[in-house]
C-alpha cells in the first residue's frame, strides 16, 4: 500500500501530457493535462489497454480516425492496437485520468501525425 500527493510529481511537457503517480508493477495511472491547442503524438499500445476520464475541459481523441469530442464525466476505452491522438481545440486548459494495463515498460508506437491533425 501507498499514498501520493499529485503536486509531488510533474507533467512531462512542463504545463502539459502526462503525470505518472504510479508505474506498474500491473498497471499505470497517470494525470492527463492540455492546454488550448495542445496535442500528443498519435500512437498505439500492442499489450495494453488505455482508458481516459475526463475530469475537466473538453478534449478531442481521434481512435483509427474517428473524431470523439470528450466532455467532463466521460470516459473513453481503447483497445490494443487502435491508434490514438489526443489535441484541446477548446479556448481553455483540460485534465483527465489514464489507465494503462496491463503494464508494459516499453509498448507504445508512435505512428505518423499528419493524417490526424487534419482530422
Amino acid at each position: 500500500m501507498f499514498v501520493v500527493h499529485e503536486d509531488d510529481f510533474d507533467y512531462r511537457f512542463g504545463d502539459s501530457g502526462p503525470k505518472y503517480l504510479m508505474k506498474g508493477p500491473r498497471m499505470n495511472f497517470a494525470l492527463v493535462q492540455f492546454q488550448p491547442g495542445q496535442d500528443f503524438a498519435a500512437h498505439y499500445h500492442n499489450i495494453m489497454e488505455e482508458n481516459f476520464y475526463i475530469l475537466d475541459g473538453e478534449i478531442d481523441i481521434v481512435v483509427d480516425g474517428k473524431v470523439n469530442h470528450l466532455t467532463q464525466g466521460q470516459m473513453i476505452h481503447i483497445e490494443p492496437g487502435e491508434v490514438h491522438y489526443c489535441i484541446n481545440r477548446s479556448d481553455r486548459a483540460m485534465k483527465m485520468v489514464s489507465t494503462l494495463a496491463p503494464f508494459q515498460e516499453k509498448d507504445k508506437v508512435e505512428v505518423s501525425d499528419e493524417k490526424y491533425k487534419g482530422i
